[in-house]
């Protein structure tokens, strides 16, 4: 994956962090798009970045920002169920074989409107609220937490088919799928 190296900060504030990284899923949604490009590195890298960060966020951003009141449960939940649409539609990208094909440009699109949905609601009632209620020494742990947490899941090689496959099912017992749309291959 020498092409799509993942930045892997280490320290600062957790809203410009997690904004990077949204800037940098749109430069890997614009290469999955792209003919010219080698879609399955940018397949493999946009997986690992997602999971990673997403998976960083649910266990170290969301829930200290409902301790400090910052954001309420209702936000929290709804990031998480956001998520796992992300991790749903990503499940349908890593299954299309090749990258040439109708299921896989559709693949793209379904996770690209999915995660843009997400990224602008996730910047409007999390960061938001985060950059101006949350003080900058909360706002510095947080980052050095998510970092720590997102590298060590990158380090980790998290994103495999598998993993993601682990991860939706996971997703379905939490009820934060609707349970009419779970595959029937169990």
């Amino acid at each position: 994956m020498a092409d799509h190296d993942i930045a892997r900060p280490t320290s600062g504030d957790i809203v410009e962090l997690i904004k990077d990284d949204h800037r940098r899923f749109e430069e890997l949604l614009r290469e999955l798009r792209d003919t010219t490009a080698d879609r399955d590195s940018a397949r493999s890298a946009f997986s690992e970045l997602l999971i990673a960060h997403s998976e960083a966020e649910e266990e170290q951003v969301y829930p200290r920002l409902k301790s400090k009141k910052v954001i309420d449960g209702e936000e929290e939940e709804h990031g998480e169920e956001e998520h796992a649409a992300c991790n749903e539609e990503l499940l349908h990208l890593l299954q299309a074989k090749g990258t040439d094909t109708q299921k896989y440009e559709d693949a793209v699109e379904k996770v690209a409107t999915a995660l843009m949905h997400h990224i602008g609601e996730e910047e409007l009632s999390i960061l938001n609220p985060a950059a101006t209620e949350a003080s900058e020494e909360l706002r510095q742990q947080l980052g050095v937490d998510w970092c720590t947490h997102r590298n060590r899941l990158l380090e980790e090689g998290c994103g495999s088919l598998e993993q993601v496959e682990a991860l939706v099912k996971r997703d379905y017992e939490q009820g934060l799928l609707p349970n009419d749309e779970q595959p029937e291959d169990e």
